[in-house]
């Protein structure tokens, strides 16, 4: 709203954290890119649907986009409509060891409750793990927990779902419960602190893949020590 600085914070903050990343095109309803000499003058007054409009690299091997858009229906119960942000990297070497600092410099620059990191793939996991009227018999695949849709969520500030990487603002930290050094030592390995008091949480070591026994244990394990995510309990 107004002069918001944080749509051109995110979009340095995302090619500062990829290496050799210019974030300097858009595309066309032909999808045809458009280069844009003044990017950060367009990005800071254009507000189309609300949010900020998509940019690119100019990589066709390794396309990275960011867009954002308003959510109308909201995070959570109390229904205020929020701003989401999202960015694709590709899944190579690069992409995936600049993840956790791409994550965390939009969600940071963003001011987010919440964000996540998915390989692709997971995220049609995830849709599955969510309960529709008339569908109580079916059961979640991989046996993950069923998840309560964002208007059944009690507060913003909890996550409604886990991903590879997490990064959780300080105030969804406490929504949750976390950290407890006694209960959490694994994650806190794996976990750093964000300059505004957040974290970013990595649950496993290389990306999520759920065809390995290990990461499903330990996504399971996540959702067992975190029950306030999805709305399932209270911490």
């Amino acid at each position: 709203m107004g002069d918001d600085g944080r749509p051109v914070a995110i979009v340095h903050g995302m090619e500062g954290a990829v290496p050799g990343l210019r974030l300097g095109w858009t595309t066309s309803e032909k999808d045809d890119l458009i280069p844009l000499p003044h990017r950060d003058e367009w990005v800071a007054a254009d507000r189309t649907d609300n949010g900020f409009p998509f940019l690119c690299n100019d990589d066709d091997d390794r396309v990275v986009t960011l867009s954002g858009w308003e959510n109308a229906m909201g995070l959570a119960a109390i229904g205020a409509p929020h701003f989401e942000v999202h960015a694709t990297l590709p899944q190579d070497a690069v992409g995936i060891a600049a993840a956790a600092d791409a994550l965390e410099a939009v969600a940071e620059s963003a001011r987010a409750f919440w964000g996540r990191a998915l390989p692709s793939g997971v995220a049609d996991t995830v849709a599955q793990q969510y309960r529709h009227p008339g569908d109580e018999r079916s059961v979640p695949p991989h046996g993950l927990p069923w998840l309560k849709h964002s208007w059944d969520i009690p507060a913003p500030e909890i996550p409604h779902y886990l991903g590879w990487l997490n990064y959780w603002s300080d105030a969804a930290a406490r929504a949750i419960g976390f950290p407890d050094p006694a209960r959490d030592a694994e994650l806190l390995s794996r976990a750093r602190r964000t300059a505004s008091g957040g974290w970013v949480v990595r649950l496993t070591d290389t990306p999520l893949d759920l065809v390995n026994p290990a990461h499903l244990v330990a996504l399971k394990r996540a959702y067992e020590r975190f029950p306030a995510i999805g709305g399932r309990s209270a911490p």
